[in-house]
């Protein structure tokens, strides 16, 4: 490798097998670089989240996460694959590791066998009051879509790190039935300062599952997200304050409708903690760009 290149990855999150999960990039050493490069890595890479992995002064070492448009204060299933590919490198031991993020500073946990846990903000949940008739608009669906389970369950944002906007509906295949109107959703999202919209069913496809999700986050340039482990966790979040099950541990299944699934696992105890696998898909080195802070960059 070259003193103008660096090493980079793009790893799978919240799956064994290759070219499934929710792909991001992974920069192990990005110490030197500036903001303005670190974004247009992530806009060459082209994942929907790029973790650069930084020193860091309270923590055992800083993540700085970037999408191909912009930085975000944290993304999970970047945190799960950059430790993974640590731990895959042998830079790191299975054992109690800590990260400063943008949100703060977060605990992780890395198992044996390669799964990374990560802990989560404390939990933020709230009910807001969004129409079925503004929902089903932007998401293409009819009213009756949230009515049945709306009985029960409520709309709220919900944050344990970044907060979503959750949506239950009753049956997998209105999930399916989905046609997002993008803009719409950006609107609704910053209206209640959310990231994302995850609309969630109980009805999934494995037995040992929670829920089945989409996450729609177009105001970070992520039209619809394979798999989210902040999503995941602010969904657990979600379960635990309104749902009458045991949201101990809970297990969400996403990506299907893109043909990347992935599941997540989420304890519920003492706090919220999101947990994985990751698979490495390549590895390579890429060009310092020639940029600095206060440049424009075209993505």
């Amino acid at each position: 490798m070259s003193t103008d290149s660096l090493d980079v990855s793009l790893v799978d999150a919240f799956t064994t097998d290759s070219f499934a999960g929710n792909p991001a990039g992974v920069v192990p050493d990005a110490a030197d670089l500036s903001a303005d490069q670190m974004q247009a890595i992530a806009a060459e890479l082209g994942a929907s989240e790029t973790a650069f992995v930084r020193s860091a002064e309270d923590a055992d070492r800083t993540l700085r996460y970037f999408t191909p448009e912009n930085e975000v204060d944290l993304c999970g299933h970047a945190t799960i694959a950059a430790h993974a590919r640590l731990f895959e490198q042998g830079d790191l031991d299975a054992g109690d590791h800590s990260i400063s993020t943008n949100v703060g500073t977060l605990a992780i946990e890395i198992e044996a066998d390669g799964t990374v846990w990560m802990a989560g903000d404390d939990p933020d949940v709230r009910s807001v009051d969004i129409g079925y008739d503004r929902l089903a608009e932007i998401l293409g669906l009819t009213e009756t879509a949230f009515a049945g389970v709306g009985m029960d369950l409520p709309i709220a944002r919900a944050s344990t790190g970044m907060p979503f906007l959750v949506v239950p509906v009753n049956y997998f295949e209105q999930l399916g039935d989905i046609a997002p109107n993008l803009a719409a959703i950006e609107r609704l999202c910053d209206e209640h300062d959310a990231t994302g919209l995850y609309v969630f069913t109980f009805d999934t496809l494995d037995r040992e599952s929670t829920v089945h999700g989409r996450l729609f986050a177009p105001g970070v340039g992520v039209d619809e997200d394979p798999v989210t482990g902040t999503a995941s966790g602010a969904v657990a979040a979600y379960l635990d304050r309104f749902a009458e099950i045991d949201a101990t541990t809970v297990r969400c299944e996403q990506g299907d409708f893109l043909d990347r699934p992935g599941r997540v696992q989420v304890r519920v105890e003492d706090g919220v903690f999101v947990g994985g696998q990751a698979v490495t898909t390549l590895t390579g080195d890429i060009a310092i760009p020639d940029v600095e802070d206060g440049d424009i960059i075209e993505v």
